[in-house]
């Protein structure tokens, strides 16, 4: 009788990584019990996760909502220090480049949104609101407080997209209204028309229909409103037509977003309200024209 030779033991297979396998990976993922080279590893709770199942627990986890439907953003209210880092920016361009360019480029008077006086620029009703007046430092720094103040409560709650939204319908609807209450050329010819009060106005409306919506007291906003109105007709240079136009859009701003029920299509609603307060702004400036031709 003979003997062959004896065969090889199969040797334990090496786990490998599913994404790379090349890679020998001897840490499973939590999950799904696969293994994960460091590089698809994530960690988790406890232990670590593959690159698969951390993304597909991202697309199927609900994202965390504010009271009005806005993508809830912990930390610092960022669109309002981006606001004012703007405004402050261009209040610097304003000083430093040559022949007043910023003012010429971006300031708004009401010629600019009438087409039949051959200088129609109708963005300006919007790039005004992020410039200040050069001879007068308060101007800046209480419009960029106010916004300081108010962004921090509004932008949480409506959710950073909305808050955004609010605040630039509000600067053009201060155009607007300016457009509406004045002559399109006065005397003298154009004036130009500077600062973020209008938008600012607006944070006031949109902040008076929110505090209503939520049951909260609203007095001492009608004080602030009202203090802030007086002084827009007494004090000289003031715009109190800009005013009074970016807090009707802010509010109806506002109306559109914390009235609408809730539901899937809550922000679909949200976003067609908000384009109908723009229409609305666009129709109005339209009919002005209109009435002066």
């Amino acid at each position: 009788m003979s003997y062959g030779t004896p065969a090889a033991e199969p040797s334990a297979q090496v786990p490998v990584c599913l994404r790379h396998p090349d890679r020998p990976s001897y840490v499973s993922c939590q999950r799904c019990g696969r293994p994960a080279c460091p590089e698809c590893q994530r960690a988790a709770a406890v232990g670590f996760q593959c690159v698969d199942c951390v993304n597909e627990a991202r697309r199927t986890t609900p994202t965390a909502r504010t009271v009005y439907g806005g993508a809830v953003a912990s930390g610092k209210p960022v669109v309002t220090y981006a606001i004012i880092a703007a405004c402050a920016l261009l209040f610097v361009l304003q000083w430093v480049l040559p022949g007043n360019a910023v003012f010429r480029t971006l300031a708004y008077a009401s010629v600019y949104a009438t087409p039949e006086y051959g200088v129609f620029q109708p963005w300006r009703m919007l790039t005004s609101a992020f410039l200040h007046s050069q001879g007068f430092l308060l101007h800046i720094v209480l419009n960029m407080y106010t916004l300081w103040i108010f962004g921090q409560a509004l932008e949480p709650l409506l959710g950073r997209i909305r808050f955004l939204a609010v605040y630039l319908l509000s600067a053009i609807g201060g155009s607007v209204g300016y457009l509406l209450l004045t002559p399109i050329l006065p005397e003298g010819g154009p004036v130009g028309l500077v600062g973020a009060s209008g938008a600012i106005f607006g944070l006031f409306g949109a902040m008076l229909v929110v505090q209503r919506h939520r049951g909260g007291e609203t007095r001492q906003l009608w004080v602030l409103i009202a203090i802030n109105g007086v002084i827009g007709f007494m004090v000289p240079q003031i715009a109190w037509q800009a005013h009074l136009g970016g807090f009707i859009t802010g509010a109806l701003c506002a109306a559109a977003i914390a009235y609408v029920p809730r539901g899937p299509r809550r922000t679909t609603l949200q976003a067609g309200g908000l384009a109908l307060v723009l229409a609305l702004l666009a129709v109005a400036s339209w009919y002005r024209v209109l009435a002066a031709a």
